[in-house]
């Protein structure tokens, strides 16, 4: 079992680094290569939830890779891997062959690889190198078409707010070493996530503090929430992957995956709770108010991940991962679809879509079933897991569930939206053709609107306990069947009324309507709060740089100029002379030495009788 936890983590990363270095040569093989890698994967995924193995192999001193497969993981791995597989099945008959798809296949697989990575780890070093990768390839993947700047700017945002809330997994890092670890540790510092929750204080604070910011960020939760609509630049299967089961659920994961360390520190359940319940709100409404089905679904992720996010703040693990399951499945779907009209009729402005659905009826079936299942209505697989998470919320406090309920509500509303555009009948002719969509590129649909449905059971007894046994966590209270029947008719009269009201104009003030539409002026207040001191910073360093320092380093280098200038003027010089006085003086003693030595014996014996006279009378005088 261990040997296919291991093909899990590696066949997808190696073969997308074997797909990148090969270029363009391998356009032709790789769709059938990515999809084979897939389905090996997803059956050693298959394989490792049952047999919940774990691995370890040596890479730093006292720092080993660490990855296992518990109840929680086994389900994301395969979660991950089945979706990935339809994206990849879907984009092998999507992308046409005029595209880099042996750039694009590589990417996929080395992103999904990442993430395996991430599910799968169990210290934090490990998660945060597939944490890093996985941010790297979505960077590259949300600018797959570099060569438009709007598109690179997009995943430059993406990419950079990302990576400041990353930053959090670094200090929740340096907070576990310093915290000295767990009793028996020998009170060095332990990076196991089963570890962290035994911190001491203020180092578990930090820990908290650092994994919640990381985890916000990445699942596009409020303030980060900006960046998945900048992501919608990115290709229509990237947002499938990036934004229902890999990227976006990540940090969503690791919350639930964080679980004790929330309830230890006393306050991050109630935060991260509290942030849940508000993202489904804001998000809910800005999505309500788009008139364009990528950004629509976009600001819909933002909300239903504040589900997932929420079911982590009250310790609610399985709510939570049904959640991620169902809403994965259903909003692959529709991100899949939103592609296919994107290419068929070249736009994804909601009145252009007018007709899309009667136009190609088996697209437009399946993404029923995916609306439908994202309203939460019965009996689809989300309307039952939001209930078994919405039960741990009105367990907590009825403020809670409330508003819960409320963004349920939402999800309804925006869903019924999409659904009355594409299934009205188009006001006038089209004046270009219609494009054919191939028929290989419907299965992968017709595949994931059957799970919608299937899912259902999976968040209904019996089968809902069997997900809580193999979660492993407390018991949890299980919605009550009036709490089920109030948010099945809540649901129902929201889309009717979303339905009866069409595409008339909100009553709103055309301000209120604009800052909606601009996903809360985020992005703005983002550059206003943070990227503009940033750069004023960076400014003032710079000008402080050239005009003090420069001019400090410049200055010292001419007085040391001017100082060697003084010294051999002047110092040099005296030095000089001394040296030139005492040679003098040396040389006219040598003379002066040199006279006596002639060489005649007699001068040499008058010299000796001298020299002892003078020795005598001065031992007589001394005497």
């Amino acid at each position: 079992m261990s040997a296919a936890l291991w093909a899990l983590v590696a066949l997808p990363p190696a073969f997308g680094a074997v797909l990148l270095l090969a270029g363009g040569r391998a356009d032709r093989a790789a769709p059938a290569l990515a999809v084979g890698v897939l389905l090996a994967a997803l059956g050693a995924a298959v394989a490792t939830a049952f047999g919940h193995p774990s691995v370890s192999a040596p890479l730093l001193e006292g720092l080993p890779v660490r990855l296992a497969v518990d109840g929680l993981s086994g389900l994301l791995v395969v979660t991950v891997t089945a979706v990935t597989l339809a994206v990849l099945l879907f984009s092998a008959a999507d992308l046409g062959p005029c595209e880099a798809r042996s750039r694009f296949f590589g990417l996929m697989l080395l992103f999904a690889g990442s993430m395996l990575v991430t599910v799968t780890a169990v210290t934090l070093p490990v998660l945060l190198m597939g944490w890093e990768v996985m941010g790297a390839t979505s960077w590259a993947l949300i600018g797959y078409w570099w060569r438009d700047p709007e598109r690179v700017d997009a995943a430059n945002t993406a990419f950079l707010t990302t990576r400041t809330a990353d930053l959090g997994l670094y200090l929740a890092a340096g907070a576990a070493l310093a915290s000295g670890g767990p009793p028996g540790s020998g009170g060095s510092g332990t990076l196991a996530l089963d570890d962290l929750p035994t911190a001491a204080q203020p180092w578990l604070s930090l820990i908290t503090a650092g994994v919640i910011a990381a985890a916000f960020g990445k699942s596009a939760q409020l303030p980060f929430s900006f960046w998945l609509s900048r992501a919608m630049q990115g290709p229509s299967p990237v947002s499938a992957l990036l934004h229902s089961a890999t990227m976006v659920v990540a940090g969503a994961y690791l919350l639930l995956r964080a679980g004790p360390l929330l309830e230890a520190s006393g306050w991050g359940g109630e935060v991260v709770a509290w942030t849940g319940a508000a993202t489904a709100l804001a998000l809910g409404l800005v999505a309500v108010a788009q008139t364009d089905l990528k950004q629509l679904l976009a600001a819909s992720t933002c909300a239903q991940i504040g589900f997932m996010v929420l079911a982590a703040g009250l310790g609610a693990t399985t709510g939570g991962t049904l959640q991620l399951i169902a809403h994965a499945a259903a909003k692959s779907l529709l991100f899949l679809v939103a592609g296919v009209w994107l290419t068929a009729l070249g736009t994804k402005a909601l009145p252009a879509l007018r007709g899309a659905a009667r136009r190609y009826r088996a697209v437009g079936v399946v993404f029923t079933v995916g609306a439908v299942s994202l309203a939460g209505l019965p009996p689809l697989s989300l309307w039952a897991a939001k209930d078994v998470l919405l039960s741990a919320a009105l367990e907590h406090t009825p403020w809670l569930y409330a508003a819960g309920l409320a963004a349920a509500v939402l999800s309804a509303v925006y869903s019924a939206k999409v659904l009355w555009f594409v299934w009205r009948t188009e006001r006038a002719k089209r004046e270009q053709p219609y494009r054919h969509v191939p028929r290989m590129s419907v299965v992968p649909l017709a595949v994931l609107a059957v799970a919608c449905v299937a899912l259902t059971a999976l968040a209904l007894p019996p089968l809902s306990d069997r997900v809580e046994r193999v979660l492993g966590g407390d018991a949890r209270p299980t919605p009550y069947a009036w709490e089920l029947a109030l948010s099945a008719a809540l649901a129902l009269l929201a889309a009717a009324t979303a339905w009866a009201w069409g595409d008339r104009v909100l009553p709103l003030p055309a301000r209120a309507k604009a800052w909606f539409l601009d996903w809360l002026s985020l992005e703005r207040a983002a550059r206003a709060l943070v990227v503009r001191p940033v750069f004023w910073a960076a400014r003032t360093a710079a000008a402080f740089d050239d005009r003090v320092l420069d001019r400090g380093v410049v200055g010292a280098a001419r007085s040391a100029v001017g100082l060697a200038r003084w010294s051999d003027r002047t110092v040099e010089r005296a030095v000089d002379s001394t040296v030139g006085a005492v040679a003098a003086a040396t040389g006219a003693l040598g003379r002066l030495a040199r006279r006596p030595q002639t060489g005649q014996l007699h001068h040499y014996l008058a010299e000796a009788v001298a020299a002892f006279t003078v020795l005598a009378v001065v031992f007589v005088l001394v005497r």
